[in-house]
């Protein structure tokens, strides 16, 4: 899809500003609209597209949903949990809708791109009205438009066509931290992962347009830029260019802002993306490079395409070619199949590279993915495993970060923390979170911070001059 396509929604974003201008009259104030989500960088992303999308129809964006006369609810189907969190509090809407029947409910997202969830909400949540999945986002005011005209609840099925949507309004949730999406969609088929069934098949944005945006968010004082793909290093497949060089183009932009990206699947991984990182002036030192398990044959059964030895010369180069990059991973615990020794494999791994952050969880089954049919291993086994996982990752971070006491380091400042408002905190170029102490007027820029206090999962510090 290119820009001209979301051009074509215009006459329904026309006629829905006739409508919200017109329930503004009844109202006495503009309607709102609440957007609510669950999941991933990439779903953030999509969210700000449908703020975007709603302001551009019309709508004010509000924060509480008992304001709101539209409801997005942005779906995650990664695991199990996610789901039943989204359902759960779609539930609670059911009350908002009995007060306020003209109330208009949308649940999006991967979830619902589920045949089997569209069809639970069809007859379990009469009072949504809407459900879209990903790759129909663009369509959301087409489809807002059939549900007012028509007087009826839309079930959009999953799109036939995967397509790139160019030209969409985006409403950034921050002035100085930006998500850009550069490819979607996933080819890989993970037999543990429902991603690709949800997301459709990978394509990949013109080189050109996210240049442009990158450009542009710099211009504008961003400071902070994160490029997201399900697996970035399959981003311009088949033509004449592939990631590095987009990384290679977007580090030529003058500013001072840094550079990040992810996820990176191991088996596409190439020297030369590191080569392009470690000569940059604004891409971080930063790799998320997802694992999963260190154990060859759960390696196979997941379908990674890699093995023990490919991750760990990776893992080399990277430390040859960045001896200051932080690197962090994925970890499944559990997966079926998995033995005492697999498992050991994966403690072995941890010991060995020694991962800043680790982001482990527990395996959940996926309907409609290959490992879900398999025989699944014992709930105790699993947590027995995972605590042992979490201690040994939290005395290797702490080891990790245990150095960087008397250092100081550049911090780009976030805010008050979510647990005490008179302290600080920000995110380093490895993204590691600090705190500190700091004023409102810093919040969005970089600040110096001497590190006095380093613990597992987190740096201390004071703002120097």
């Amino acid at each position: 899809m290119n820009q001209q396509n979301y051009q074509d929604a215009q006459v329904y974003i026309e006629k829905l500003r006739g409508f919200t201008a017109e329930l503004a009259e009844v109202l006495g104030h503009t309607p709102k609209c609440f957007v609510l989500t669950f999941g991933c960088q990439q779903n953030e992303a999509d969210s700000e597209k449908l703020a975007g999308m709603a302001q551009d129809m019309g709508y004010e964006l509000c924060d509480d949903p008992a304001d709101a006369d539209l409801i997005a609810v942005n779906t995650c189907a990664i695991r199990e949990h996610a789901e039943q969190k989204a359902l759960s509090i779609v539930g609670q809407y059911k009350h908002l809708k009995a007060k306020k029947p003209s109330l208009i409910i949308a649940v999006c997202g991967c979830m619902v791109a589920q045949e089997h969830r569209r069809e639970d909400i069809k007859h379990k949540y009469p009072y949504v009205d809407l459900t879209f999945g990903t790759a129909s986002l663009h369509r959301f005011p087409e489809l807002l438009w059939q549900k007012i005209a028509r007087s009826r609840r839309i079930f959009c099925p999953e799109e036939t066509e995967y397509i790139v949507a160019e030209g969409m309004p985006i409403t950034r949730s921050s002035d100085y931290r930006a998500w850009v999406s550069i490819m979607y969609g996933c080819n890989n088929f993970c037999s543990y992962c429902i991603v690709p069934y949800v997301r459709g098949r990978e394509r990949s944005r013109d080189k050109d347009e996210v240049i442009a945006e990158v450009r542009d968010l710099v211009a504008r004082g961003y400071k902070d830029i994160t490029l997201l793909g399900q697996n970035v290093n399959s981003y311009a497949k088949g033509k004449d260019y592939d990631f590095a060089d987009l990384l290679s183009e977007l580090d030529k932009i003058e500013g001072e802002y840094v550079l990040r990206f992810m996820t990176s699947h191991p088996k596409d991984a190439s020297y030369k993306l590191i080569d392009v990182m470690a000569s940059s002036k604004h891409i971080a030192h930063q790799f998320h490079l997802p694992l999963q398990s260190g154990s060859d044959s759960i390696l196979k059964a997941m379908n990674r395409h890699y093995d023990k030895a490919r991750y760990l010369d990776i893992v080399r180069y990277i430390r040859e070619k960045m001896p200051d990059a932080a690197l962090s991973s994925d970890i499944i615990v559990g997966f079926p199949g998995e033995t005492d020794a697999d498992f050991e494999d994966t403690m072995d791994i941890l010991r060995t590279v020694r991962f800043d952050m680790l982001f482990s969880f527990i395996y959940s089954p996926r309907k409609g993915t290959p490992a879900a049919e398999k025989e699944q291993i014992d709930p105790k086994i699993k947590g027995e495993r995972f605590d042992r996982l979490l201690a040994l990752q939290h005395d290797i971070a702490l080891e990790k970060n245990q150095p960087m006491v008397g250092k100081t380091i550049r911090v780009l400042c976030d805010g008050p923390s979510k647990n005490n408002p008179e302290i600080y905190s920000g995110r380093e170029e490895g993204n590691k979170i600090v705190f500190f102490t700091a004023t409102p007027e810093q919040v969005g820029k970089f600040v110096q911070v001497k590190i006095d206090r380093a613990d597992a999962f987190a740096l201390w510090g004071e703002i120097v001059n």
